[in-house]
């Protein structure tokens, strides 16, 4: 298997190609804004020999689903794959769950299927677990696949130095931290977040995730109220801003980030 990141562009998350010796899977779209340079990075990853299986969306934000039903279409209306709880505010265009009206743009309808949580998913014999993260909201997912010790963790940690909100539509504090504690349990060597370049090296990723709970822990103790240092999240922000600003290490790159796993 390959997996390759592909950097979002601006406001879009990364999206992610897991891909097989004949078929792919897409993890995330990025928005509507970029959903045709979206297709072309995807066209250039695939080339002629793979086909594109299907689309998961860990999330149903803006950021993550805007360009999923377009790309749907242009390859052959592939599925798209979801969360159960995100299914009717893709199918409605809602503004205010997806958080599209942030951006002051429309959310295209997506025909969106329930992802089968207790399916095992298997792409070249090589298994793909698709775990329920709320906390960033309710549809959250991460994505783990345990032969090459990878997450892509997506609005659960929007970047190293970015702590998610969970102050939005359908988002929860307590499950956030919970979550968090899932994903590093799992013990990754490589996690692709939200924003950014992989985190890599399981000393790093560990200490980068207990950076997040610890701060979730202390916003719990103090009743869900924040640092008084932190400025007001931009308006259209899935993240906070600490004050003093956490460390970052990783650095963005606009070219493809890939790996292969044997």
């Amino acid at each position: 298997m390959r997996i390759v990141r592909l950097p979002g562009i601006h406001h879009d998350a990364n999206a992610v190609l897991l891909m097989a010796s004949e078929e792919a899977i897409l993890i995330d779209s990025g928005t509507a804004w970029y959903q045709l340079l979206q297709q072309e990075r995807i066209v250039g990853q695939l080339g002629e020999d793979l086909k594109l299986r299907e689309i998961v969306l860990t999330s149903r934000r803006y950021p993550f689903s805007g360009a999923s039903a377009w790309i749907s279409e242009r390859f052959e209306n592939v599925p798209v794959k979801v969360h159960a709880s995100a299914i009717s505010s893709l199918a409605t265009g809602d503004f205010f769950t997806t958080w599209a009206n942030r951006f002051d743009s429309d959310m295209p309808i997506v025909n969106a299927t329930e992802l089968d949580m207790n399916l095992e998913s298997l792409l070249d014999g090589q298994t793909i677990e698709f775990i329920e993260a709320p906390g960033p909201s309710s549809c959250n997912l991460v994505v783990y696949i345990p032969s090459a010790k990878t997450v892509i963790a997506g609005a659960l940690l929007p970047r190293a130095d970015r702590p998610m909100r969970w102050d939005v539509p359908t988002g929860n504090l307590i499950d956030g931290k919970e979550s968090l504690e899932l994903l590093k349990k799992l013990g990754a060597e490589k996690l692709i977040p939200m924003h950014g370049p992989s985190i890599k090296g399981s000393d790093h990723i560990a200490e980068t995730i207990q950076r997040h709970i610890t701060m979730l822990e202390n916003i719990i103790e103090d009743q869900g109220v924040l640092p008084p240092s932190w400025p007001k999240p931009a308006h259209t922000s899935l993240w906070h801003e600490p004050v003093p600003a956490w460390p970052r290490l990783e650095q963005e790159s606009s070219q493809a980030e890939g790996s292969n796993l044997s």
